[in-house]
């Protein structure tokens, strides 16, 4: 079940992660430029259930999500290098500018996000809730951000 799904893919493994009674948890985001702090994230998302999807914006969502310049990493690459994580038992890359068909398509038990949406609108909530799945928050790790990353390297010398 491991590795780079489509969502028909997916979804059929999702069928056969509720037959055997363990939970799914479903995550999405960029993931441009992979460090320490998405591992983190992603580690404790999958502690909180029996397996963690994650769903990768397209180069197209992210583009109008990060702006100018993103991604640095095309999305095929992004979503190799989540998937040969230990914790992630399969990615879908996606278009659109939030993950909700997704989450309607695999009903996920868990819908796990970043700490940094506890002031934030999570458009996919209403979702998740309206199925009777649950929105966990997990705490990020500080200073660790493909943001801050990026800014790390311009501040490089010779790095314009």
């Amino acid at each position: 079940m491991s590795g780079i799904l489509t969502l028909d893919q997916a979804v059929q493994a999702r069928a056969r992660i509720r037959e055997t009674g363990l939970s799914l948890v479903f995550t999405n985001g960029h993931f441009d430029l992979l460090h320490v702090g998405h591992l983190d994230y992603l580690e404790r998302a999958r502690a909180l259930g029996g397996a963690l999807f994650v769903g990768i914006n397209d180069d197209a969502s992210t583009a109008a999500l990060k702006g100018a310049g993103r991604p640095l990493i095309p999305a095929a690459e992004r979503a190799r290098l989540v998937a040969a994580l230990r914790c992630v038992d399969g990615v879908i890359i996606f278009s659109g500018l939030t993950a909700g068909p997704l989450i309607e398509a695999l009903r996920p038990d868990i819908y796990a996000k970043g700490g940094d949406y506890q002031h934030k609108t999570l458009p996919e909530k209403p979702i998740v809730e309206a199925y009777g799945g649950q929105v966990v928050l997990i705490d990020l790790v500080p200073e660790r951000s493909t943001t801050a990353l990026i800014a790390r390297v311009r501040a490089l010398p010779g790095v314009r």
